[in-house]
């Protein structure tokens, strides 16, 4: 639903969320790094680069991200976009496991929160979905990084939140780190959790 032409109608209603994670992206490339490694969730074997791209034609629509080819689940193609719009044209890597970050690298997490937060949500209601949603965005704002290295991939999966390994791949990477955390947004448009947060490590 970031991409308005998947959002059709609704592009306007997701305004301030694709703001946002337009701003936070162009803060990622502000550091000048010598890597973007985009973090997500789906079917990837191994590792891939900036060769990689996806297609959100199953989605009915001629969009394109990345590279040429068409290997990069949703998540990933998602942050292919972001990098896209922003003009990011430096070495990227693609994974959904746990990725080096060797040299100057920048980290860029693509996961979602529940889709059941309200009846209208694709997933419909389940009262567990906002407060699942809400330690997320406790953690996300406070740097706890040990919350996100302990989140229950069963219960993401039962309500729709098929990024949460990403979250506690995060949590995992950063939990012994010094963390500076921003969350910049915190919103369900469609019963559906979005969060666009930073953290600077040291």
């Amino acid at each position: 639903m970031l991409v308005p032409e998947v959002a059709s109608g609704a592009a306007d209603d997701m305004a301030d969320l694709r703001e946002a994670c337009d701003d936070v992206v162009a803060s990622l490339i502000a550091l000048e790094p010598d890597r973007i490694v985009v973090l997500g969730t789906g079917e990837l074997a191994v590792d891939v680069d900036e060769s990689a791209g996806g297609s959100l034609a199953g989605f009915g629509v001629d969009v394109r991200a990345g590279g040429a080819t068409d290997e990069l689940p949703l998540s990933l193609t998602i942050g292919a976009w972001l990098l896209d719009r922003a003009g990011w044209s430096g070495p990227r890597t693609y994974s959904t496991g746990e990725p080096g970050t060797e040299g100057r690298v920048v980290l860029l997490v693509m996961s979602d929160g529940s889709a059941k937060r309200t009846t209208e949500a694709p997933g419909f209601f389940d009262e567990r979905a906002e407060a699942f949603d809400a330690a997320i965005s406790a953690a996300l704002a406070t740097g706890d990084a040990a919350t996100l290295a302990d989140l229950d991939l069963a219960l993401g999966a039962e309500l729709w939140a098929a990024g949460t390994p990403a979250l506690r791949t995060l949590g995992h990477m950063t939990k012994d780190a010094a963390i500076t955390p921003r969350l910049r947004s915190d919103t369900a448009p469609f019963g559906v959790g979005y969060w666009v947060a930073d953290w600077v490590l040291s």
